[in-house]
């Protein structure tokens, strides 16, 4: 609005030339007063730099002039305590100037020799300190001290031994005096202590070879400290020891399996070392001994600590192998130090046993798994061990092995692989105890394979899935066929070594004192064999009996009911022309007939075992009998009639069974006293009722003839049978098998003893159903 104004005015009142615009006045001023004011300003800031550097420069400066000022203030003191100093020992020169002259004077005094000439004071001081009046001790002495100061220890000794020699030759003269004697001995003492002290600094030092210590080991002997000198030596091979663990360490976790036998050398070579070193330059002392065993104690637990610090996953096979060479290394190294006096072994073993049982336990641990998942999932595939595998060699020709059965003992080689001599020696009996739980766990896991409910429900856990289920009576068989070989052949085979080191060492006389609980002593191998069996039977009695449970419980005519036997009969059986037993028994020889058919191809040259379980199948049926009370309760149902005639046909069904087993070549033995109870028991029933078993039953030559026959009936059949019709639900059961007709089973086949625990001799004759020779 001015600018505006001012051209206004200017358009009104045009300018002359003498007179200057306004806006041209103020447009030079003003560039002048900016031009003006910024080089004031620019001048201000140099000015405020130069003030700020001067303020920098002063400060610098009076830092300078305060340390300075400190320094001079240190100085002065320094001079002022040098000064002091100088006094000081101003003061003590002429203290010794006045006590020498005062000497002199007494000298002087009290001398008899009248006709000595008084000397000059200095005269007589260069006489005093002359070399050759100095006595022969402090020249020693003196020269002592500057080898010692020059650290020459090796010259220092020997003139420290060259002077005691000397002193003892002339220590016999007694011409010194008592307390210049001992003023000496207090000053060579002082000499020795610096000496020790400058051997053991020596000594001490890490990069000092062996020949070196020796050398200063030496001169502590010479100097009278051999005890200090044993210490020092101990204490030298302890710093080497650890030296040479640390640096191995961090390879370890590379070399897991065999980083305990090195770390075993490093230690027990090291305590060899210095028990050799000792007798070399100590010879034999039992208090260095005593040191010895002290110091070779604390390196054994700081090895066995570093073992289980350093181990591997104690589950893992590297776990295992690496504990069993460390007790093979270590024992072996405690071995040779035995022959030298030192005896570690039961320390080493008792600090190693919780960790190599803690290794073993935990690896039966994992394989007990994988032998229990090869079991659920066993597809029944009959393998026979390839040539020179561990399962072939030792065991027959013609074994046949399932799949978990190879892969069983497969664990069991891979287990046996990392075992070692010695610890077998020390651990042999719980590795084997870990081995019969083991079977015991797969005999376990092949039973909840098997069909059929278990009577122990500590075998059977419903929660764990089973893949695999043997339907039928091959697969069964093919599964307990692989037990009883692994039990009986293979299993002792490969674990054969166990028990011929427990017969050498016993032969050798090696006492069984001091190898603890889990040695191979502590376990014979009949108890061995006898825990085996068990877990054999566990497997032989399940499968018998849900086996038998399949037959006694099945649908129809042929299923095993007391009510069969109340049944009204027309006829005695004493007058039917052709008595049989009832149609469960002869579906029973008819099964068993079938089983062992069977089991004559899957369990093909193993006649043992097929006498086993076709002789505890009889037996478990008449067990059941015995025991099933629902099956008596029948019997004494007052509102059921009983009838000789069922008194009749339940006897000989039993006298039948006794025939089966004779037939089959079982042991008969245990039937027949099972048969006898039960007959009895019948007997006191069907009297209770009524029945008058002195008029109902034939002479026992009845039965047993019957019986007889009747299994050469069923045994010979028709020979055309098999095109005639189904029987008529009042026939009995023929069983179609073309034997000879010569054939007949004797009742004086058998043995004295129960099958299931039948001896070998007892069980090699063959089972047969059939005539051999169709």
């Amino acid at each position: 609005m001015e600018s505006s104004s001012e051209e206004e005015l200017e358009e009104d009142f045009p300018g002359h030339e003498w007179i200057t615009p306004q806006s041209s006045i103020r447009a030079a001023y003003q560039s002048q007063t900016e031009k003006g004011i910024r080089k004031i300003c620019s001048e201000l800031l140099e000015l405020k730099d130069a003030i700020e550097n001067l303020c920098g420069n002063m400060q610098s400066k009076y830092l300078a002039f305060l340390r300075i000022s400190e320094e001079v203030v240190e100085a002065e003191q320094e001079l002022i305590e040098l000064q002091k100093h100088v006094s000081a020992q101003g003061i003590l020169v002429q203290d010794l100037m006045s006590g020498v002259c005062r000497e002199l004077d007494i000298w002087h005094k009290f001398s008899k020799e009248e006709d000595v000439k008084e000397k000059d004071f200095q005269t007589e001081l260069d006489e005093i300190l002359s070399v050759d009046t100095q006595d022969p001790k402090v020249i020693f002495l003196d020269k002592l001290d500057i080898l010692l100061a020059e650290h020459k220890i090796e010259e220092a000794l020997l003139t420290l031994e060259a002077e005691e020699k000397k002193y003892i030759m002339t220590d016999d003269s007694g011409k010194e005096l008592n307390s210049d004697i001992s003023a000496f001995k207090t000053e060579l003492f002082k000499r020795k202590s610096v000496l020790e002290a400058q051997l053991v600094r020596y000594s001490e030092q890490p990069s000092l070879s062996i020949p070196e210590l020796r050398k200063s080991l030496s001169g502590l002997i010479k100097i009278g400290k051999g005890s200090l000198a044993h210490q020092v030596l101990l204490k030298a091979y302890g710093a080497h020891l650890q030296k040479s663990v640390e640096a191995f360490l961090p390879t370890c976790s590379i070399y897991t399996e065999t980083y305990s036998a090195t770390l075993s050398q490093l230690v027990f070579s090291a305590i060899a070392k210095v028990s050799k070193e000792t007798n070399t330059l100590f010879g034999d002392s039992a208090m260095n001994t005593n040191r010895i065993i002290q110091w070779a104690e604390f390196e054994i637990e700081t090895f066995a600590r570093l073992v289980k610090e350093n181990s591997p996953l104690p589950e893992s096979v590297s776990a295992l192998r690496s504990a069993c060479i460390c007790i093979q290394t270590s024992l072996s190294h405690c071995s040779y130090l035995e022959s030298h006096g030192l005896k570690f072994s039961k320390l080493l073993m008792i600090l190693l046993r919780p960790y190599i049982e803690e290794v073993i336990d935990l690896n039966f641990r994992r394989v007990r798994r994988k032998i229990v998942d090869s079991a659920r999932n066993d597809d029944i595939l009959l393998l026979n061990p390839p040539e020179g595998s561990p399962l072939s060699g030792p065991v027959s020709p013609n074994v046949m092995l399932t799949s978990s059965g190879k892969k069983f003992m497969s664990i069991v080689n891979d287990v046996l692989d990392q075992v070692t001599p010695m610890t077998i020696v020390h651990f042999g009996g719980t590795i084997l105890n870990k081995f019969l739980q083991l079977f015991d766990r797969y005999v376990e896991a092949l039973i909840k394979v098997l069909p059929g409910p278990s009577e122990d429900d500590n075998l059977v856990d419903s929660k764990e899935p089973v893949e695999f289920k043997a339907e039928s009576d091959a697969q069964q068989l093919a599964l307990i066929g692989t037990a009883y070989t692994v039990a009986d052949e293979l299993l002792p085979a490969a674990l054969s070594k166990f028990f011929d080191m427990q017969t050498e060492k016993k032969g050798a006389g090696a006492s069984s004192e001091g190898h603890g609980s889990g040695s191979i002593y502590s376990i014979e191998y009949k108890e061995w064999k006898r825990q085996l069996q068990h877990s054999l039977e566990k497997l032989r009695d399940h499968f018998c009996l849900q086996y038998v449970l399949s037959f006694i419980y099945l649908e129809g005519k042929s299923r095993l009911d007391a009510r069969m036997y109340l049944e009204p009969k027309s006829d005695d059986l004493l007058w039917d022309s052709d008595p049989l037993p009832s149609l469960p028994f002869q579906a029973l020889f008819g099964r068993l007939q079938q089983l062992a058919s069977i089991a004559g191809d899957v369990l093909l040259g193993k006649e043992k075992i097929q006498k086993v379980l076709l002789s505890r199948l009889t037996e478990t049926v008449v067990i059941w009998l015995s025991n099933e009370q629902e099956f008596w309760d029948v019997f004494e149902d007052q509102s059921i009639k009983l009838q000789p005639s069922g008194l009749q046909q339940l006897i000989l069904d039993m006298h039948f069974i006794v025939e089966i087993a004779i037939c089959g070549r079982f042991p008969h033995r245990p039937v027949q006293q099972l048969v006898s109870t039960i007959i009895a028991r019948a007997i006191a029933a069907f009297s209770a009722r009524g029945v008058d078993p002195q008029s109902a039953l034939p002479e026992d030559e009845w039965f047993l003839d019957t019986a007889k026959a009747a299994i050469h009936k069923l045994m010979l059949g028709a020979s055309g049978s098999e095109s005639e019709p189904e029987p008529e639900p009042d026939e009995h059961v023929v069983l179609h098998d073309e034997v000879s007709d010569s054939e007949e089973c004797t009742s004086t086949i058998g043995s004295e003893d129960s099958f299931a625990s039948a001896k070998n001799d007892d069980l090699e004759s063959p089972v047969y159903f059939t005539d051999p020779e169709t």
